[in-house]
């Protein structure tokens, strides 16, 4: 079934149609009047529709299975595309939310002006990527922050489990520490990792280090490997 997202605030029984939506509708998917897809809110529900000129027909409510996992995945930036891909896979894989975390050693400097540009990006790649893989929810993308503002975060979710993936072998494997766990925080440094000042602040704000073995793993691949142990250990992926 072919998918289109489109904002909650949009959603009506008659959906009028900006110019991007119609345009990959038609010149993209080459759909016709009265063909049918399927409509995402981005907040997790999802509808049957109906493609008429310039508009949507919106009919019932696909029913979807509410997701037990809770999965925030706060990543260093990264240099070139990899932010891009991380982005894209993490949502792909189901991460709820993804926090571009500014590091110490992360070579990427992000300013007023490119903060907010690349942020919109990774928003439309997350958009992308939920349509393609079925999910009716986006993660939510946010601004680049720093590990303040990502300790202030912690700090107003205290049932959620912190986890900081180290390259070295911690006692703690991240299978052991996310199991039996449905709302986790996964942080992942830049190559090189995380510098002792921010590993010592991470420790002091309540996160455990864990590991994922003995390979040292690229830092876009570090990420995307933690998420996929953490849904196959709660049942959901493998």
């Amino acid at each position: 079934m072919r998918r289109l997202y489109v904002p909650e605030e949009q959603i009506a029984p008659q959906v009028a149609l900006t110019a991007e939506q119609l345009h990959y509708l038609r010149d993209v998917l080459r759909l016709l009047d009265g063909e049918p897809l399927e409509v995402f809110d981005g907040r997790g529900t999802a509808y049957r529709a109906v493609l008429q000129g310039e508009s949507l027909r919106i009919g019932d409510k696909l029913l979807q299975e509410p997701r037990a996992l809770d999965v925030v995945l706060a990543q260093a930036l990264a240099r070139g595309e990899k932010m891009d891909l991380v982005v894209q896979k993490a949502t792909e894989l189901g991460a709820s939310r993804i926090v571009p975390l500014i590091s110490e050693r992360a070579v990427v400097r992000l300013d007023a002006q490119r903060g907010p540009a690349r942020t919109q990006r990774w928003r439309r790649i997350a958009q992308e990527a939920a349509r393609q893989c079925g999910r009716a929810d986006v993660p939510a993308v946010d601004e680049p922050c720093s590990w303040e503002m990502l300790l202030a975060l912690l700090r107003g979710e205290p049932e959620r489990r912190a986890l900081l993936l180290e390259a070295q072998e911690p006692a703690l494997r991240l299978g052991d520490a996310a199991r039996g766990v449905s709302r986790i925080l996964l942080a992942v440094g830049p190559e090189g990792g995380f510098s002792p000042r921010e590993r010592e602040s991470a420790l002091q704000g309540g996160f455990v280090p864990v590991g994922l073995g003995s390979r040292v793993l690229r830092t876009e691949t570090a990420g995307l490997a933690a998420l996929a142990v953490v849904l196959h250990v709660h049942g959901e992926l493998g």
